[in-house]
């Protein structure tokens, strides 16, 4: 059984006990929450769509750790000009595992 869920603005395909990194989620470590923008739910053959989402589905999950992600360079030059600008980014992530899928 596996479900496409919407999770700050991003879809995911989410399975039971699976681990997933999403951007920051308010939630402290350890935390659950629920997630009800599920949008397709495949039970063993059974496919549910939504029309955007299903009514009445929801997906548990529990929040694991918060995590910044890899360091991304952000390079910008004009050529002849003299001119260049370095600039590095990290990105905020939480680790969820999922729990449960109800539809």
């Amino acid at each position: 059984m596996y479900a496409i869920v919407e999770i700050a603005g991003q879809q995911f395909k989410v399975e039971k006990d699976s681990k997933i990194f999403v951007h920051r989620l308010a939630q402290n470590e350890g935390e659950s929450v629920d997630f009800d923008k599920v949008l397709m739910v495949d039970n063993n053959g059974a496919v549910t769509v939504g029309a955007p989402t299903i009514a009445g589905a929801k997906v548990s999950a529990k929040v694991l750790k918060q995590v910044k992600g890899e360091k991304v360079i952000v390079f910008h030059k004009k050529r002849r000009k003299g001119f260049d600008k370095k600039n590095g980014h990290r990105q905020y992530f939480s680790q969820i595992q999922i729990e449960n899928i109800v539809c």
